[in-house]
């Protein structure tokens, strides 16, 4: 290639890299949406009854594989196989000749034990289940996730590696069309049994919308040089695997004990769920997007940078989820109104639903906590079990409030323990990044919390009262009390923190390693990043001043990159 061709190549990629930006998260956005609109379609068809609670004890198997199999386990472990070997010019025939056929054989096994011990697994899954034998139904339809999820996060790591993003990005799109077109067409006829076989459709569609582009990057790859290991990170992916597994078992829990409840009742709390989990996952966009710094300054061992990350990211995440907490208490009854009282979801399914909304919009900071420290965990160079230990301590106080209350309480109980455990977790977790991650000022960050709650507070009072006031329609009621929310939570945030409103990110850029405040390509840092001994000092003074910690390393010092675990 020509230096002038060199030059407009590497002048073309950044806008290359987001034009790829921009169509996966067009993509993905589509398919969440899409998965909300699969929710809503089955309120207004099934709406709440022994009979969803039969699909959704199947649907825990899909809910459980995809984060293993697709989004975290899978991803993290191919994606470095991949790349290690395209730099050794391998290619990727050697993987798929050896790798792919093993997983397949094994995930089929898993199907089939899952198809035929079905009776077993809603037994166990849900003991005391209305409708059983939908459920054992509907669990041999979609057992077979495990194997078509398996090979679609094969597909997707495989991809990404090759930066090729838009069809991984396309993977939730594909699945829930397929779900929403087997609802539309076999809903009258073999009723909820037709979203268990949508979903089974519809992983089948997971695969195919990646298979070419799998085939092309399988054609053009070079033969291979030598034998590949595919167990190259597996000891790393295992404390993810249980963290993974262990954040999953929250579902377990209720579904267990809400088999014991009313028909209806599994029903109640997911669609609650659903919808309080809009603004936990949009506050974690955050956070995603600022992870790679985070893990840069962890790999560099700048540990003052990493506590800096760690306060301001979670002032955000907090400031966002705690306003959408407020809003959501306030206004419970007219969001699930307006979304799903229609159909087969009565005025009585949106009351129970609303009320769980309530008490399971309490734990959306414990979520949200959880997902940041266990990023600030898995950005460190050793794999660590500290996140998945301490959520199974707060697995341990859900299981143990929810078996305690269920009986007298109901879902209420069930809610209410599920935002214990999580918020329980999230406390300890963030407690444990002061001894193994960074010098974090716990005390500061409690402040930091604390105004805000009270900013939530006083805001959700304001929604109550300004929805209430309104003898208008719905809509209306839930505009007045979301700009009543809005505003009062902004001023009583500003009021007790300007900097908990807008707060300085830092900036690092990620092409050079960081000395003194300057990038090795000669250009200066931001201000914000700049960890000069003074900024050093004070970062120490303040994690000694909270009762402990360690100092960060002195500026200057060169440490050795690492590849950062996620």
């Amino acid at each position: 290639m020509t230096e002038r061709g060199e030059r407009l190549r590497k002048e073309r990629a950044p806008s290359s890299v987001g034009r790829a930006a921009m169509v996966s998260g067009v993509l993905i956005a589509a398919g969440t949406g899409l998965g909300f609109l699969r929710d809503l379609v089955m309120a207004d068809l099934f709406g709440a009854s022994g009979s969803t609670d039969a699909f959704l004890v199947a649907w825990t198997i899909p809910e459980t594989v995809s984060p293993l199999l697709i989004e975290d386990a899978m991803a993290l472990l191919m994606v470095p196989v991949v790349t290690r070997l395209l730099a050794r010019g391998d290619g990727l025939r050697p993987l798929v000749g050896t790798a792919l056929p093993r997983m397949v054989l094994g995930l089929s096994v898993i199907t089939g034990a899952l198809a035929f011990a079905a009776p077993a697994v809603v037994d166990a899954l849900a003991p005391g289940l209305a409708e059983q034998g939908p459920a054992v139904q509907c669990v041999r339809l979609t057992a077979v996730t495990v194997v078509t999820f398996g090979v679609a996060g094969f597909m997707s790591a495989t991809l990404r590696a090759h930066h090729r993003f838009g069809p991984p990005a396309a993977i939730y799109l594909a699945y829930n069309v397929g779900i929403l077109a087997l609802i539309a067409g076999l809903s009258g006829v073999v009723g909820i049994t037709s979203a268990a076989i949508g979903v089974a459709a519809g992983s089948f569609l997971m695969v195919a919308v990646q298979l070419p582009a799998f085939v092309r990057c399988l054609r053009d790859a070079p033969a291979p040089s030598g034998s590949v290991d595919v167990r190259l990170g597996l000891a790393a992916i295992a404390p993810i695997v249980v963290y993974t597994v262990t954040r999953q078992a929250q579902v377990f829990v209720e579904r267990f004990l809400g088999a014991g409840l009313a028909a209806g009742s599994i029903s109640h709390l997911n669609y609650a769920q659903k919808v309080a989990q809009v603004p936990m996952v949009l506050s974690l966009l955050i956070v995603t997007v600022t992870f790679p710094r985070l893990a840069r300054a962890s790999a560099d061992g700048d540990t003052a940078q990493v506590a800096r990350r760690i306060r301001q990211d979670l002032a955000v995440a907090s400031a966002m989820v705690l306003a959408a907490t407020a809003f959501l208490v306030a206004c419970a009854p007219a969001v699930i109104g307006v979304l799903f009282e229609h159909g087969e979801f009565t005025s009585a399914d949106t009351a129970s639903t609303a009320a769980i909304l309530r008490v399971y919009a309490l734990g959306l900071w414990g979520q949200t906590a959880v997902g940041l420290a266990a990023r600030a965990f898995f950005a460190g160079r050793k794999p660590t079990w500290r996140p998945a230990a301490v959520l199974a301590v707060g697995l341990a106080v859900t299981a143990a409030i929810g078996g305690a209350f269920a009986a007298s309480a109901g879902t209420l109980a069930l809610a209410a323990a599920n935002a214990a455990g999580i918020t329980l977790a999230a406390v300890l977790m963030l407690a444990g990044l002061r001894r193994g991650v960074a010098p974090v000022p716990l005390r500061r960050i409690a402040a930091d919390v604390s105004r805000l709650v009270l900013a939530a507070a006083g805001a959700c009072a304001a929604g109550v009262l300004a929805a209430g006031a309104l003898d208008a329609p719905v809509l209306l009621q839930l505009a007045a009390g979301g700009l009543a929310v809005a505003a009062v939570f902004a001023v009583l945030a500003v009021l007790a923190g300007p900097d908990l409103v807008a707060p300085r990110i830092a900036s690092r850029p990620l092409g050079g390693r960081h000395r003194r405040g300057r990038i090795e390509s000669g250009d200066s840092s931001e201000q914000a990043d700049r960890t000069d001994s003074s900024d050093r000092t004070g970062a120490a003074a303040g994690a000694d001043a909270d009762g402990g910690g360690h100092p960060a390393r002195a500026a200057g010092a060169d440490v050795p990159l690492g590849r950062p675990l996620r």
